[in-house]
């Protein structure tokens, strides 16, 4: 199933006359650190449409959900669908918000996102390890290598140890 996407403009238009609630389905982590002003917060990996349990009908305000780029929620349109009677799909998501000039609330002091950083520090890895491969030992091409294989292992399985270890380093730790 296929929910209908809403260009960025009406959505904003709606969100200003009250009848449409928009609902970030990013993580946390990438909801905090920025989002459109009174987005809802509902991470897909603790998604539950009952979360949306409430006036159903024609009067209901509209639920159009949003991620990073509009992957993600047309990927999930079903679990969406079942949340309202006027779901929508925000046309190319956070991303076309902002480059149709739409204002966001941005908390640099929020990690950035778990993909960038596993990305900035498996290349920082390959660069360091190929300089000293140049520069001190041929046997540090072992480390680009063993960054390789787990990157592969990370597509094929979708886990990711990078991702883990990143995730407990003191800058991405939530305040208890």
């Amino acid at each position: 199933m296929t929910l209908p996407t809403m260009a960025v403009a009406q959505a904003k238009a709606w969100l200003e006359h009250g009848i449409a609630v928009l609902v970030d389905v990013r993580e946390a982590a990438e909801h905090a650190r920025e989002s459109v002003q009174g987005s809802v917060s509902m991470p897909l990996s603790r998604f539950d449409a009952d979360d949306f349990a409430g006036p159903h009908g024609p009067t209901a305000p509209a639920l159009i959900f949003h991620c990073q780029s509009g992957i993600r929620t047309a990927r999930n349109a079903e679990r969406f669908a079942a949340c309202a009677a006027r779901a929508y799909i925000l046309e190319g998501g956070l991303d076309a918000w902002k480059r149709a000039g739409f204002p966001t609330v941005v908390d640099k002091s929020k990690p950035i996102e778990m993909q960038r950083q596993v990305q900035i520090a498996a290349g920082s890895l390959v660069v360091a390890g190929l300089g000293l491969c140049a520069s001190v030992s041929h046997w540090f091409v072992f480390v680009p290598a063993f960054v390789g294989c787990g990157l592969l292992f990370a597509g094929a399985s979708g886990w990711c140890g990078m991702a883990r270890l990143l995730a407990v380093m003191p800058w991405n730790r939530t305040a208890a």
